[in-house]
């Protein structure tokens, strides 16, 4: 497999969500990755061709990014480096940047400010239904809930998606990227999975919807709409309707088939999700509260649809080469092989040419496990900046790159 890594074509990177958390560990795995000689393409077509010459087999040229991870994906297929943007991280944080001598490009501060917008008009509409009710605890804690707090979330993502507008993404459309993008999002009024980018026109299907009429900073805003912290994000379409979306990683928590069907042979994801694994140093999560034992609970959810969806993967390859095996020993015709493996790449929709790597903390960082999802303090996201770098280069040095 070492060999055939170094043959690529064309490589791909799928950033999964998990708030400032995730963010600050992605950044780490892209250290990693920087520091194994991939590059990252980014900027406008002009720019992407004079510094990034097609031969080179360690350019990364297309990015996915699905929540926390599509803010870094549209930032580095912007063309900022990764320094520029953990030192953005740390000067919002109060924090002499550690990559203030990076001049090729400069972001401005990321404050709490442009993270967290409070949703004043939906606290505002919500808080007369709950005043005028004559019974606030008629029913029971659900039915409250429900019909007396019609809040569709705490804050919403408007600043995010101005910050990304004003200070970022000097190229806002899809189309004048260099590289391709695409951001992953989950319709509210609708079970689809939505993905937006440069697609030639807005087509669905029952389950996956592909967008093109969205500015980046819009998708982004609409990805990072995590329910119940933020409110759906509204686009409105051409025909001037609103729609209405929500965090990407509802319905996949993984979208590396976004890469795969779109020619990269060769797709590298990283995701922050790790449960804690008992340790003697910080004993049972039963002594933690609430807060802590939900996080693992939603974590376990998570790892478990991760597993499977990896899993799913490695058991298709096995039976694919064990199909291609057999009939190659037993000198059976070319023709009947290649229809029989033919039905297996349609059917599941299989690449055999595609290669996957995944990056996530091990069980043993239960330091990533306990940090705050949306922390701004320079010591925490530094700590998980390391665990993303070590993550990274632990599974690199895997396949020998």
């Amino acid at each position: 497999m070492n060999q055939k890594l170094k043959d690529k074509k064309k490589i791909g990177l799928v950033l999964s969500g998990g708030g400032i958390k995730a963010a600050a560990f992605h950044l780490g795995v892209c250290l990693a990755l920087k520091e194994k000689g991939f590059r990252f393409a980014g900027g406008s077509k002009d720019q992407v061709a004079r510094a990034y010459p097609d031969d080179d087999p360690k350019t990364i040229r297309l990015f996915v990014g699905s929540s926390a991870g599509a803010f870094v994906a549209a930032i580095l297929a912007a063309g900022y480096s990764i320094e520029a943007l953990i030192s953005a991280f740390e000067i919002g944080a109060g924090q002499k940047p550690t990559y203030s001598d990076d001049v090729s490009s400069h972001l401005k501060q990321i404050g709490y400010r442009d993270l967290f917008h409070l949703n004043s008009k939906g606290l505002l509409l919500s808080l007369p239904n709950a005043l005028r009710a004559k019974s606030l605890v008629t029913g029971g804690l659900e039915t409250l809930l429900k019909e007396k707090f019609k809040v569709n979330g705490l804050f919403t993502t408007k600043r995010i998606e101005q910050y990304l507008r004003q200070h970022a993404l000097t190229h806002n459309d899809f189309a004048q990227l260099g590289s391709e993008l695409f951001i992953v999002s989950t319709q509210l009024n609708h079970t689809r999975k939505v993905i937006f980018g440069n697609f030639p026109e807005t087509t669905k299907t029952d389950k996956v919807k592909f967008v093109n009429y969205a500015k980046i900073s819009e998708a982004v805003a609409a990805s990072t709409s995590l329910p119940p912290v933020y409110s759906p994000y509204g686009i409105r379409r051409p025909d001037g309707k609103e729609m209405f979306f929500f965090d990407g990683e509802i319905r996949d928590t993984l979208s590396t088939h976004i890469a795969a069907d779109h020619g990269c042979d060769l797709v590298i994801s990283s995701y922050s999700v790790q449960p804690y694994t008992y340790t003697e140093e910080i004993g049972s999560l039963d002594k933690y509260g609430i807060p802590v034992i939900i996080n693992q609970a939603l974590y376990q959810v998570l790892q478990q649809k991760i597993d499977r969806h990896i899993v799913h993967q490695q058991d298709i390859k096995a039976i694919y080469s064990a199909i291609d095996g057999y009939f190659k020993q037993n000198n059976l015709p070319d023709q009947h092989r290649e229809k029989v493996l033919e039905i297996i790449r349609q059917r599941v929709r299989y690449k055999p040419e595609v290669d996957y790597i995944y990056i996530h903390p091990r069980s043993q960082n239960y330091e990533m496990f306990f940090a705050d999802h949306f922390s701004l303090n320079p010591q925490t996201l530094q700590k998980i900046l390391r665990i993303g770098f070590r993550s990274g280069i632990n599974v690199l040095r895997q396949y020998d790159l």
